[in-house]
Parts: C-alpha cells; structure tokens; sequence
C-alpha cells in the first residue's frame, strides 16, 4: 500500500513554477484561504501551509491544524501570521526576505526619476489633450546628494544603480558595516546630518516600534529645502500628515509613495497633492519577483517536511546559513542530546554543548540548537528547532555553547555536558568517521570510550566488572527474540565499573530493560533509539 503524501495547503495564488517543484512530493490542495471555515477545513490534514497577503494564520487557524509543521508566506513580511502561537506550537514560520529585493530597489528608483520629471502628472497631462510641456519642468539627478536610510541589500542595490547615475550617495543605518559602506564609495551619516545634506531620500527600513514615524513633523525640519522623499518600504516609517504639510509649505519638493499606513488605500490627502507620485505597493509586483518568492518558500517547505534545517525560517534561533560543513553535525547532535536524556538519572539542570575542531571556523551555534532538540525530545511534546529553546526556558534548563580548535583525538568532536538537579554530571560525545559515507558514532559515555554507530536501537548498560555478564544478557535477549546487531564493552579498571553499550535489531521495552538491569545486578540501564 502505497504511503499518503504529506498534504500541503496552498492558501494563495502561487506561481505554477513553485507549484510544479511541491506536486512531486506531496498532496498540494490548492484553495481560497480568505474564507475561513474552508481555511480551516483545510488545515485539519496539513502538515504546510502557503500563504501570501490575504490569508490570515492566526490562533485559530493553527488550533485547527493539529499535524501542522510550517507556514510560509511567499513574500517578505509576516503581518499575517502569529508569530508568538507558531513558536508555541514549535510551527516553523518561513518566508522569502530576498525574493524581491531587486523588484524593490527598481520601484524606489522608478518613484525617485518619476518625481523628479512630473511622470504621471505629465502622462496624465497629455492624455486630457494638453501640452503643457512648461508646467512639468523636473531636476536633474546628476551631481545631486542621495540620502539611503537603511544600508541593507535593498539600500545596497539602490545605492550602486544610483551611483551609475553620477549620484553622491551618504547613508544611516546604525547597524550598517563600515566597510561594506566603505567597499560601495558610501559615507555613513548620523540621521541629521543626511537630512541636512539630501536632495533625494529614499527608506529602506523594517516596521518596528523603534522605526514607526521615523520621518516624521521634527525630520522635516531639519531636510535640506527642496527635498524629494521615497518610500517604497513600509508603511508608517514615513509621517504621512507631517508629510502633506511639508509637501504644501515646499520644504518638501515631491514624494513617491508605495506603501502606507493602512492599506488598501484608495483614500489620502497625498492623493490630492500634485507634487505626489502614488502606486498601490508594487515594490514586490513584478513577474520575477512573484515567481522568485514561491519558488523560495516551495523549497523551505520541502526542506522543513524532511526534517532539515531552514536557513529562512523567521522563529528559529541561530538562523540563517548553515555552512556545508556544519549541516551533516546537525543530526548527530540532535542524537546526542536524545541519547544524554536517556542515561540521564534526573531531570537536566544544564548542558553545555562543546564543538571542537577546525569546524568552528563556521558559525556553529545552530549545533546548540539541535542538541536541544534531541534533548527534550522524549519528554516534551512536538520539539521542533522553532521552539526547542522556549522548551528549554520553561523547564528551568540553561543551555551553552563552547568552541575549541583544539580536537587531538578526532577531526571533528561534538561533546554534551551537562549537570543533572541530583548533583551528577553526563558527558556524552560524538563524531563523525571519515571517508565518502560519513557515519555518527559515539566515541565516550560518561567517561567511557566507546566506538558505535549513533543509530538505530541502543541499550545502555552500567555494572561492575565480572565474568559473565556477556553471556548473561546475551542469553535474556536471545530468550525475547531480540538480537544484537553490535556490542562495545569499556571498563577503567578491571573489577571496577563497566560500561556495556549494544545495538540492538529491534527497541528494547521499559519491562524488558528493567528484567536485564536485575538480571545482571546493574547499576544503571536505558535504552534510546536514534533516527533523524
């Protein structure tokens, strides 16, 4: 019988490129995601769900979609969906935040060349049967000042196409490298000082409390007379009433708009402005655009359905590019973490999880993350990367990161170590064996060296050392039908404390484990099986 594919909603119109790469693999149920109750009809079976503007992904719809694992929404900002319940249901939130930037940055110009000759009111014009070539007189943009306010990639590309254009470029951006500023020909400004200095101001910020009014009644009193300001970023960075004003007393020369406060909007008093150029926010309204954000998205779902790490995903922490040489420890460090929970005697009070090797060269802090993962995987429910570390928080487990160089015995070694609430310490460690098939291995349980496949059926064993025992639970097994696929057996000193680590064909019951633990007079005994 053939298994069900993984059924993914696709709640809004989406390029049939991005359609094409999901249909292989999964079940895509195309609808009208503005009407609820189909939305959430919908979602009872989905495992993703593909959103653009329209649809809404609040509380409820995620309480509707019990086996739900991502929400993408094919395009840049996330207004839509409920950031805070996604995390909670450890839902995987992604988008596409550089499908667009090109679109973007070419609308921003578009606005800026179409203010500075009177473009529409000129079209307009000439439509109605005028020529009225005296009343559109513009500016050259040549030689004059650009202020970019936001040094992103957006900013970067506006500034480098302006640039062509023999355009002085200065920009703010608190958070903006200087020497990527620097490599662009680009001289960082306070906020003031580019007011001051600008013939044309174009924002490329995020929405957020600290950037909501950010051009606003003060800012325009400190432009340079004669100013031209675009925004084709977000509504509410620029003061729209303070805006009208400046416009009406001629500090301000013409503005291009893109986005606004509130939106739809087919109602403004910028609209009644002949100094305006106004579009209904196309900055991302472009074919390429268009296909380039659910091409992103179709891909990030695919990822996310097979258990990958999502460089996009906007509510995992450690985000980003995971560098080729960091990806293949992900798993294993997720292993390790189920395989420290299951020798763990008491709840965890804190792991530290320590990296060694030439490895952290990279940015290895999505390895922290994974070990969560594995952590708490068997005692909490649904652990994902998105909310392994609010699981963390809420159990009181602090989590650490160290990184070393130094790795004498093994290429690459991943180590947890933790303390446990009853006074204990565990320290489990793994690698990865070299050669084209790369395998995870243990290589030290608490002390003990050890050399076995991280994978499939593990039983622990702790005991003191004596003749026997092999045989012991070689037999108890054998009598359950259970067989064993591998066995290490590492001891410190003999009569001293020995330490038996087996893999098994098949999981060993809680019953099972408890009859071997009696049987051999072990100290300690567990079993974990490992799978991605």
């Amino acid at each position: 019988m053939t298994e069900p594919k993984p059924v993914v909603v696709v709640a809004d119109p989406l390029a049939p490129a991005a359609i094409e790469v999901l249909s292989g693999d999964f079940d895509v149920r195309e609808i009208d995601g503005t009407d609820v109750s189909s939305l959430h009809a919908a979602l009872a079976d989905a495992e993703a769900v593909i959103v653009r503007s329209a649809t809404r992904i609040d509380a409820a719809a995620l309480e509707a979609a019990p086996k739900l694992k991502v929400v993408a929404r094919a395009g840049v900002g996330l207004d839509n969906v409920d950031l805070p319940a996604a995390t909670q249901r450890g839902v995987m939130v992604v988008n596409a935040p550089t499908s667009n930037i090109v679109s973007a940055a070419e609308q921003a110009i578009t606005l800026l060349l179409a203010g500075a000759r009177h473009t529409a009111r000129a079209d307009a014009s000439l439509r109605a049967g005028r020529w009225d070539r005296k009343k559109f007189t513009g500016v050259e943009i040549q030689g004059k000042t650009l202020g970019v306010i936001g040094f992103g990639k957006i900013g970067q590309l506006v500034t480098t196409r302006m640039q062509a254009f023999d355009m002085d470029v200065v920009a703010y951006d608190p958070y903006a490298q200087p020497s990527q500023a620097a490599k662009l020909g680009v001289k960082l400004v306070s906020l003031d000082e580019l007011l001051a200095a600008s013939d044309f101001i174009t924002i490329h910020l995020p929405k957020t409390p600290e950037t909501l009014g950010l051009l606003g009644e003060d800012a325009f009193t400190k432009v340079k007379r004669g100013v031209r300001i675009v925004n084709a970023a977000r509504g509410g960075l620029v003061d729209e009433a303070a805006l009208v004003a400046a416009l009406k007393d001629g500090r301000v020369a013409g503005a291009g708009i893109d986005v606004f406060d509130s939106e739809p909007c087919t109602d403004s008093p910028l609209f009644e402005l002949d100094n305006v150029v106004a579009t209904p926010h196309l900055g991302a309204s472009t074919r390429e655009a268009q296909d380039n954000a659910g091409l992103a998205v179709a891909k990030s779902v695919k990822l996310a359905l097979s258990g990958e790490f999502v460089p996009d995903a906007a509510n995992v922490q450690a985000g980003g590019v995971v560098a080729e040489d960091v990806r293949p420890l992900l798993p294993l460090a997720e292993r390790l973490g189920k395989t420290f929970t299951a020798l763990a005697d008491s709840a965890v009070q804190s792991v530290t999880v320590e990296v060694r090797g030439e490895v952290v060269a990279n940015d290895v802090s999505v390895l922290q993350l994974a070990a969560s993962k594995g952590l708490f995987a068997e005692v909490a429910d649904s652990v994902t990367y998105v909310n392994a570390p609010l699981v963390a928080e809420q159990r009181g487990v602090e989590l650490g990161l160290y990184t070393s160089t130094e790795s004498p015995e093994f290429q690459t070694l991943v180590t947890l170590r933790g303390a446990l609430v009853d006074g204990t310490t565990l320290t489990v460690s793994g690698t990865l064996s070299p050669g084209p098939h790369e395998t995870r291995r243990l290589t030290q349980v608490d002390g003990f060296e050890v050399d076995i496949d991280a994978e499939g059926s593990l039983l622990f064993l702790r005991y003191t050392d004596r003749p026997g025992v092999v045989g012991l639970i070689g037999g108890t097994l054998g009598d359950l039908g259970i067989n064993i696929a591998a066995m290490q057996v590492a001891r410190k000193a003999a009569g001293g404390d020995a330490f038996m680590v087996m893999a098994t064909d098949a999981p060993v019951p809680s019953e099972v484990l408890g009859r071997i633990k009696e049987t051999v007079g072990a100290s300690a005994a567990s079993a974990v099986t490992l799978e991605d």
